[in-house]
């Protein structure tokens, strides 16, 4: 029996809502992709057609631009924040996504802060009661046509992932990665002085970002900005991490998710002051 037969009779148990008691995809998913079980978002997709809403879903925001003044142009949004592997599989990803592009995870109302603007964000999130890893989709091979699209229609991406300890090398850290040199920059500075231990992301090839396909550097600039979050520091980031509702009521309250969020807002920030992210 090979390994996609075994997963496809654990996920049909997990999604019966049977507990699995084998331990098959327990384990966190790889960066590399190579023990994924669908080989893009539209495989997992036809496979799991019907089951939207019960075993995952996607969310996404992109907020209205509108230009109808001739003699010049108007203000646009520069930066979407994604995660691809939200909701169960890489736990707190997805209220993580929502706090930097300014929106409570609770209740999704405006949350800024630090009076900055919002953002664009989209995310797939794994809904199962247990064996969520299984819905992993490696980055290089997400072809979700929504995400693309506002990659592609975006100067840049901070795209949200998670990771356990031994795979970042140290515990309660984050691996900064991306192809956009200056995004990463920023992004180490304003977490470290937040108060985050950061990797730089070029020691670690697997956790690195700095592949083509990857929806972060899918942008306009084709560049981007990306975080892989150890296990430890995301569970430090919420009051109550043991459920979805409890992250989402819990994260704004919390001094260590406001200052990371912050932190993040304020690499954004800084980012699109820079020169390069007009459009003329």
């Amino acid at each position: 029996m090979n390994r996609r037969t075994v997963l496809a009779s654990a996920f049909a148990t997990a999604a019966a809502g049977t507990p699995l008691v084998t331990g098959v995809g327990a384990s966190a998913a790889h960066a590399a992709g190579e023990d994924d079980f669908y080989r893009s978002n539209t495989d997992l997709y036809t496979q799991l057609s019907g089951r939207e809403g019960a075993d995952f879903g996607r969310r996404y925001k992109r907020h209205q631009m509108l230009d109808s003044d001739l003699s010049g142009t108007s203000r646009f949004h520069r930066t979407t924040v994604m995660a691809l592997h939200g909701g169960g599989i890489e736990i707190g990803t997805s209220e993580l996504c929502l706090g930097i592009a300014g929106y409570d995870p609770e209740d999704l109302s405006v949350w800024t802060p630090d009076g900055g603007p919002v953002h664009d964000y989209w995310m797939f999130e794994g809904l199962l009661s247990a064996g969520n890893s299984k819905l992993h989709v490696t980055s290089k091979n997400c072809d979700d046509h929504v995400a693309l699209s506002m990659a592609a229609s975006s100067l840049n991406v901070l795209s949200l992932h998670g990771c356990k300890e031994e795979q970042a090398g140290a515990a309660m850290s984050v691996v900064v990665g991306g192809l956009n040199t200056a995004f990463k920059t920023y992004l180490h500075e304003a977490l470290s002085s937040a108060g985050f231990n950061t990797i730089d992301g070029s020691t670690n090839d697997d956790l690195a970002g700095i592949n083509r396909s990857n929806p972060c550097n899918l942008t306009m600039l084709n560049m981007g900005g990306q975080l892989e979050i150890t296990t430890d520091l995301r569970q430090s980031l919420f009051g109550d991490y043991s459920s979805r509702a409890a992250r989402a009521g819990s994260a704004t309250s919390d001094a260590d998710f406001v200052r990371f969020t912050g932190a993040c807002r304020k690499a954004i920030a800084r980012l699109e002051a820079r020169a390069d992210q007009q459009i003329l």
